[in-house]
């Protein structure tokens, strides 16, 4: 049986910023990262594969911040954990024993169970899987009348890129404005114009299938494909199955240093797949951000063997931030909306300046250091 002092399961963001905090802070532990894709796609800059990068090979983490600092890279499915024991099992048949053990399994996209023809071909979703999306594309490319179901940033990034490109692209969201949770009305209003002028249309609906996608005022528009960006949920099966217990929003329930509850004080979760709460607010929330699970990943890393009340992840402050066009929005911590409904002072303002982002886009700096996921 194979030993480290550090396991991590999961190869995305978070699983390697935890990697890189884990191996500075401790350099003389051993640190294994185990994940299933052979590389890993910057979350950020999948949209983009679409239409400005025009291909997945520029967007790739470079498994290099890996192996520069020592950290072992296993491409294998983790079928079993046994936390009493401190044993991980393979799909290889191999196991490995740990001491500290953090998962990172991120999220995956959901297929909504009321969406009749989900299962048809050419129905897409978008995972964070090099493979499916480099398939997704090959098999678009020929398409032409492409319907994206989802007005979240996802589903916008999507649709403006993909128009971009060429593709004859209509964006339904079932929502009284497109990006609804993350900017106010005005914000979301900017965005929709913009996303107008450029050619892409926004029908308020929620059921479809492949050769139409049906609305629910009964309007039917003609579809060559769908793409379901209807939102990810938690990739927590491997945790559920190893017991540990699940929040109400199905996330792996952690404290402020994202040790595991309910489990020895060697157990860690951070990122999608991990506890959150609103920084502001105190309550649970469903953010899923790359720069979240990093931060997260960093308290994880530095907190395995020692704790320190200076490095704890005292919550999310949610930041947001596309580009439609030579456009881009951002917001940072609850919206005013949100705030007035949870009785907080609130004092607006907005401004406008340069964005760069994603690093992988041309004309970004090259010298970015990966601590956000993108």
């Amino acid at each position: 049986m194979e030993k480290t002092n550090i396991l991590i399961i999961g190869g995305g963001a978070s699983g390697l910023q935890a990697a890189i905090t884990a191996k500075s802070n401790y350099p003389d532990k051993s640190v294994v990262v185990v994940r299933q894709e052979d590389k890993v796609l910057v979350p950020c800059g999948i949209p983009y594969i679409f239409g400005s990068l025009h291909t997945s090979d520029k967007n790739i983490l470079p498994d290099k911040m890996l192996t520069d600092v020592g950290v072992e890279i296993k491409i294998a499915e983790v079928t079993k954990v046994d936390n009493e024991n401190k044993t991980c099992e393979l799909g290889t048949g191999e196991k490995i024993y740990f001491e500290k053990l953090v998962f990172a399994t991120g999220s995956i996209p959901t297929v909504p169970k009321w969406l009749k023809g989900g299962n048809l071909e050419n129905v897409f979703i978008i995972p964070k899987d090099k493979i499916y999306l480099d398939e997704m594309h090959d098999k678009l490319k020929p398409l032409k009348k492409v319907v994206t179901i989802g007005a979240g940033f996802i589903g916008v990034e999507m649709s403006d890129e993909m128009n971009k490109a060429g593709w004859d692209v209509t964006l339904i969201e079932v929502e009284p404005y497109i990006l609804s949770k993350a900017f106010d009305k005005e914000f979301a209003d900017k965005a929709e114009d913009l996303l107008k002028s450029r050619g892409v249309k926004e029908i308020v609906g929620k059921d479809g299938k492949v050769s139409k996608v049906i609305l629910s005022t009964g309007e039917e528009l003609a579809a060559d494909a769908v793409i379901l960006s209807v939102g990810y949920v938690p990739n927590t099966e491997l945790a559920e199955k190893s017991g540990i217990e699940l929040n109400k929003h199905g996330f792996i329930k952690t404290c402020e240093y994202m040790r595991v509850e309910n489990c020895s004080k060697d157990i860690f979760a951070v990122g999608d797949c991990a506890e959150k709460r609103d920084f502001l607010t105190r309550k649970l929330n469903t953010t899923m951000l790359a720069s979240t699970a990093c931060a997260e990943a960093r308290v994880a890393g530095m907190s395995l063997y020692e704790l320190s009340p200076c490095k704890s992840f005292s919550g999310t402050i949610a930041i947001y931030d596309t580009a439609i066009g030579d456009t881009a929005l951002g917001t940072a911590g609850v919206i005013e909306s949100k705030a007035i409904d949870e009785s907080f002072s609130v004092v607006v303002g907005s401004f406008t300046g340069m964005d760069k982002h994603p690093g992988t886009l041309e004309g970004m700096p090259t010298n970015c250091k990966i601590n956000c996921g993108c």
